[in-house]
């Protein structure tokens, strides 16, 4: 009697369509590791662009300017070399305690501008008339030069830190205020009208729906205000004393030190750096479900 089903010897094992020769590899496994590997050259070729061009002007003109100095086109009593300011960044703790004293009092001056330009920019925003009477009076502080202001910060605090955050505070405070102060104005009216609509109060509309849709605004002036602190702080020690970066620049120049002094520059430039990262940070962390222009 013959049967479709045939029994097959002992012994014997039914070939595997699925199963690989020996010494191949597996197709699916092959297949995910090719496609890591393609993944890491793209993430690379989507930062490339933004890191590489600046590397390669400061590459450039780091070594064009070593080259002039050392061959004596330039002088280096007036242009360092770029080898010798490192030198003075890898080997001078002095000049590294002055940047955390400047950085020190550039996060505090931050603070403080965070705190009082936002409690300003919603005072200012509550009637029109507390904008019109007082806003004009920001505006005029801020265009007066902060090394015009520093001597008087001398006879009303002293020689000390107090001046330093002072000065760094004076400096930082109005993009912070005029940056919340457009954030709160530029609420969406119909959104407005609608919380108006349900009984929303003034103080209510203002937590609820003004101030949440200011908060990019906020952190733009935030990253503005970042830079310009380190840059006051520094005014500051010129002009009240301190162990800071402004000090140490101060103390070179009598000296004809130009590589402290581009060292002290480049410490200065890189807390400037380091606290607008710090500040993107923030708002990417903030923002970053809430405004596509974050993702």
């Amino acid at each position: 009697m013959s049967t479709s089903h045939q029994q097959l010897p002992a012994g014997h094992q039914t070939p595997d369509h699925h199963q690989h020769p020996a010494g191949s590899a597996n197709p699916r496994l092959t297949n995910g590791l090719t496609s890591s590997a393609a993944a890491m050259p793209a993430r690379w070729r989507g930062i490339s662009p933004i890191v590489l061009p600046p590397v390669i002007v400061l590459v450039v003109i780091s070594a064009l300017l070593e080259i002039l100095v050392r061959s004596g086109v330039l002088w280096a009593y007036i242009v360092p070399t770029p080898s010798s300011v490192l030198e003075q960044m890898g080997t001078s703790s002095r000049l590294w305690i002055a940047a955390g004293q400047t950085g020190l009092s550039a996060i505090i001056a931050l603070a403080l501008s965070t705190v009082v330009g936002i409690g300003a920019a919603i005072a200012l925003a509550s009637a029109r008339w507390v904008e019109r009477a007082f806003y004009p009076y920001a505006v005029f502080f801020q265009t007066v030069p902060i090394i015009a202001i520093a001597p008087l910060l001398v006879v009303y605090l002293g020689y000390g830190m107090q001046t330093i955050v002072a000065s760094a505070f004076i400096v930082s405070i109005f993009p912070v205020l005029a940056n919340t102060l457009a954030g709160l104005r530029s609420t969406n009216p119909s959104l407005v009208d609608l919380f108006q609509l349900y009984g929303a109060g003034g103080w209510k509309t203002l937590w609820k729906l003004r101030f949440p849709s200011a908060v990019p605004n906020i952190m733009t002036g935030l990253k503005v205000a970042a830079g310009l602190a380190v840059i006051g702080a520094i005014v500051g020690e010129f002009i009240g004393g301190s162990t800071g970066l402004g000090d140490e620049i101060v103390a070179a120049i009598p000296r004809q030190r130009p590589d402290i002094v581009y060292a002290a520059i480049t410490l200065a430039a890189l807390l400037g750096l380091a606290l607008f990262a710090l500040i993107n940070l923030i708002s990417w962390l903030l923002l970053r479900h809430w405004h596509a222009w974050q993702q």
